[in-house]
């Protein structure tokens, strides 16, 4: 049950995500200064955090997903779906603990020095 809540959840976060991407680089046409006032603040170690988040979510909802479609199409996906919810969970910490580095990398050194 809690992996279709986090599912939908993460569907949606990525949605308003992207929602927001596109309102911001359509900013360029409009004021090319605010642009770069809003590109400047993507900078920040928060936002790095909420890439951080970003990268959890699309993860989180591609491998659950490939999930669900093997629950749904595989004869024996019904049978196998918790073994298949604690294997993604495993590749998905897995993924996520080598998206460490190379996402939060710079906010680390941004905040501590390199």
């Amino acid at each position: 049950m809690w992996s279709w809540v986090a599912h939908r959840v993460t569907g949606v976060l990525i949605f308003f995500f992207l929602f927001v991407h596109v309102l911001d680089t359509a900013l360029v046409r409009v004021s090319p200064e605010d642009y770069d006032k809003v590109v400047a603040t993507y900078k920040t170690p928060i936002v790095a955090l909420l890439e951080y988040g970003l990268v959890a979510a699309i993860l989180f909802h591609a491998l659950n997903g490939l999930r669900v479609i093997a629950v749904d199409f595989w004869s024996k996906g019904p049978r196998y779906q918790k073994q298949m919810f604690w294997t993604v969970m495993g590749v998905w910490i897995v993924l996520m603990a080598g998206a460490i580095y190379p996402v939060l990398g710079h906010a680390a050194r941004v905040l501590f020095g390199s």
